[in-house]
């Protein structure tokens, strides 16, 4: 007897094939750039910043975004912003103040990165022994070929 979570698996795979095909072709660049970015490192964790803390301006998003690069931030907010899953407003304060938050399109984008997250979280371990057991393979056979 097939498991009911691989049922339901299946179920869902098939579902996405199905939207997938509905696709027209100029759609497939959409998606394919969308899911580039919005799936990025720092894309990532700038919809989770905005999310939890709400609107927030560009230093305290390169706060919270430890290792980003000045350049690579703007980048991305622009990336995002163009995709409608983020929204810019300018203030006509001196200095001029800009400040960020989500779209609809970006809570919802967030709410589905969420369980993806948190399985990563759950399963850091898992990765951990699998990278260390990958190296030691890895290594050992480098070991028998340096040797010929």
């Amino acid at each position: 007897m097939i498991p009911r979570t691989a049922i339901i698996a299946d179920e869902a795979l098939k579902e996405a094939e199905a939207l997938c095909q509905t696709l027209r072709e100029d759609d497939d660049g959409v998606r394919r750039d969308v899911l580039a970015h919005a799936g990025s490192r720092w894309a990532l964790g700038i919809l989770h910043a905005l999310g939890v803390y709400g609107t927030l301006r560009h230093a305290e998003l390169k706060r919270q975004l430890s290792g980003v690069t000045q350049r690579m931030l703007t980048k991305t907010l622009r990336a995002l912003e163009r995709d409608g899953l983020l929204l810019r407003h300018e203030t006509d304060e001196k200095p001029l103040r800009v400040e960020y938050e989500l779209t609809a399109l970006g809570k919802q984008l967030l709410l589905r990165m969420s369980p993806i997250w948190t399985w990563v979280v759950e399963h850091a371990e898992d990765f951990r022994h699998a990278r260390h057991a990958f190296d030691r393979q890895t290594e050992a056979g480098e070991n028998i070929h340096r040797s010929w």
